[in-house]
């Protein structure tokens, strides 16, 4: 990932004109540049700010962001307009109706509340959640309150071996890896994401930009 390139997946997200973005973590190690380095974050907010006054925009961190320096990336995400979800809902209505978006720390090294987002959801209204990794879907989908969780965190194993799949997948993240997934009664959707982790490589698992239309019962 370099800046020429992460700007391009910025153009293309404005390009899709949607109601609301949604940004599932590990924003320094896709962008890769050091943790520690100002200029990173820095370079982050000038992308990021132009594509949050277009849309909307809403996000939680990953493990790597919570490893390195979340308060320092939690201001980033305030410079450039964007709503941190962390153990949190904002509600969205139109026509009267309600869409909650709600969001939890990271599972591996952040301090997960769920039940303080659960406490927040005081309607029966659509509710979506931002968990980094994949495999909390168990744990959500048990409460009975979302309807959908989006996650990224797996990169979609960044090499993908026909009729075998990723052979390396991270922890919390092997068993919904990539794609759309039932998980009782909820929808868990996992994301390829931007950038790749440790090695620069991918192999039948394209970088991927999802564009969600959702519909009501009716």
């Amino acid at each position: 990932m370099n800046r020429s390139r992460f700007q391009g997946a910025a153009d293309l997200l404005i390009i899709q004109r949607a109601d609301v973005l949604l940004i599932t973590g590990d924003f320094l190690l896709s962008y890769g540049f050091n943790a520690d380095s100002q200029r990173s974050l820095n370079e982050l907010a000038d992308i990021l700010s132009p594509l949050a006054r277009s849309i909307p925009s809403f996000a939680v961190l990953g493990n790597h962001d919570c490893r390195s320096d979340p308060e320092a990336v939690r201001e980033m995400l305030c410079l450039s307009g964007i709503a941190d979800l962390t153990n949190t809902v904002f509600t969205l209505t139109r026509e009267g109706q309600n869409l909650h978006l709600c969001g939890v720390d990271d599972v591996r090294a952040g301090d997960v509340r769920l039940d303080k987002v659960i406490a927040q959801l005081n309607d029966n209204s659509a509710a979506i959640l931002l968990a980094h990794e994949p495999d909390f879907a168990d744990t959500s989908a048990a409460t009975g309150k979302f309807d959908l969780q989006v996650s990224g965190h797996t990169h979609g194993g960044q090499v993908v071996i026909p009729f075998y799949g990723p052979p390396v997948l991270p922890g919390l993240g092997r068993k919904y890896p990539s794609g759309l997934y039932k998980v009782g009664n909820m929808f868990q959707y996992t994301n390829r994401g931007l950038g790749t982790n440790r090695l620069p490589i991918r192999i039948n698992c394209p970088a991927e930009i999802t564009l969600f239309e959702l519909n009501s019962a009716g």
